[in-house]
């Protein structure tokens, strides 16, 4: 069914496979109907913005913005940016089933 409705060559104003299989989760998951013709509206809009924006900017201070706000990002309660999934599973092992 999915194979049915994307086109063989991606358009840019187009739903991706991803997009469509996160669209018909939301709309089961929580009973809604996404109007996929204001979806492609809003995506070619922000398209937009990002070009706009992109235009007339070099390198360089897009880096530094991106910089800029990375460093504004704060971990909540002074929580490491890294976890390490390894150490964390030691910490809270998951148990099975206990046998009597």
């Amino acid at each position: 069914m999915l194979r049915n409705r994307r086109p063989t060559t991606p358009a840019l104003a187009s739903i991706s496979l991803e997009e469509e299989l996160a669209l018909l989760r939301v709309e089961l998951m929580y009973g809604l109907r996404v109007n996929r013709e204001a979806y492609l509206r809003r995506k070619m809009e922000e398209r937009e913005e990002v070009m706009r924006r992109m235009r007339h900017r070099d390198a360089q201070a897009m880096l530094a913005d991106l910089r800029g706000r990375l460093d504004r990002v704060k971990p909540q309660n002074d929580a490491p940016r890294v976890i390490d999934l390894r150490t964390r599973r030691r910490l809270h092992p998951v148990d099975g089933p206990e046998t009597a």
